[in-house]
């Protein structure tokens, strides 16, 4: 609480920034101690991680103080008040934390624990919820990464033209050589971490991970190199067509294995008719969609960055030459 009423109260946005992955980190601490350990990855990748450095390059393209406020906010926080109240209002009529007698307990859950590995055949329940149990459910997620990232291409990309892409590369090249001790530790770093995220990608069956945090870890390391080695150097080791054609192909390969379970005689997303064994069948399905599910989140999340600082360093770079022009006789 702390945390959040320090968010509110300051101006300073790269502080704010600092803070939002703070409040993640925190998150992610609760969690782990409420034994959600699946969705304590998810958040300290996701909240603390990646949502930090592209909130870092945003307030470099909008500015680090927050400007003064033209309006008074009050209508505004009399909805929060209402709306707050209300919701405080409608969980008077839900069980109480932990109750033995809620719901969950005594149908879901049980349900779940029980018969998850006769059924889906592997360890981790969160991801026989989700990949098996709740498999529509996580494709409309994945719809909805994908849709962010096609908002952010519309939105956002710019033309580049060859002469732009070279002055970019050469100014790049004269700011990055004061961090080489930095550029060569990363270059050590970043194979290890990609070799971490299809740990975590493929691990996911046995432990905490899948295809949405593995897509995270792996985006994290491409962001590391572009932030290190500049979009120029990146660019040129990564094909943007190529990303964002993986963006539609895991989406594609998702939607798919529902179609096929559907072609084999079952229900959308049922992977028991996938191979004559059901529980090997509900192996495929998991392997074949949480491939999916981390290659659209890698992709968009690359999307994303790409997209947000290449338009900060296009807007740099005008600038640079507009001052050039204006000191010229």
């Amino acid at each position: 609480m702390v945390t959040a009423v320090a968010i509110v109260r300051m101006k300073d946005l790269f502080a704010v920034v600092m803070l939002l992955g703070l409040y993640g980190l925190l998150s992610a601490s609760f969690f782990v101690a409420m034994d959600a350990v699946d969705v304590a990855f998810t958040e300290a990748a996701v909240g603390a991680g990646i949502s930090t450095l592209l909130m870092l390059v945003v307030i470099t393209m909008t500015g680090r103080r927050e400007k003064a406020k033209r309006h008074k906010p009050l209508l505004a926080l009399f909805i929060v008040i209402i709306t707050g109240g209300l919701l405080i209002y409608g969980t008077l009529d839900m069980p109480y934390f932990g109750s033995a007698d809620a719901p969950n307990h005594n149908h879901v859950a049980p349900r779940y624990i029980n018969d998850s590995m006769k059924e889906i055949g592997i360890p981790n329940i969160v991801t026989s919820v989700l990949a098996s149990y709740r498999a529509f459910d996580t494709f409309g997620e994945v719809v909805v990464i994908f849709t962010a990232g096609i908002g952010v291409l519309a939105l956002l990309s710019v033309t580049r033209r060859p002469e732009d892409d070279d002055d970019i590369a050469s100014h790049n090249d004269s700011m990055h050589e004061r961090h080489l001790v930095i550029r060569i530790v990363a270059k050590m770093l970043i194979p290890f971490i990609l070799l971490f995220a299809l740990y975590v990608q493929f691990h996911g069956d046995f432990g905490p991970g899948g295809g949405f945090q593995a897509g995270v870890i792996f985006a994290a390391a491409i962001i590391l190199y572009a932030m290190l080695f500049g979009l120029s150097a990146a660019r040129k080791a990564i094909n943007q067509a190529f990303v964002q054609l993986i963006a539609a192909i895991g989406v594609l390969l998702y939607g798919c294995v529902g179609i096929v379970s559907m072609l084999n005689g079952g229900d959308f997303f049922d992977y028991n008719v996938l191979a004559s064994d059901p529980v090997a069948g509900q192996h495929l399905g998991i392997l074949l969609i949480e491939w999916g599910v981390g290659c659209t989140v890698a992709a968009v999340m690359i999307i994303i960055f790409f997209n947000f600082a290449g338009r900060r360093e296009m807007q740099q770079h005008s600038g640079d030459k507009s001052t050039q022009n204006q000191e010229s006789p």
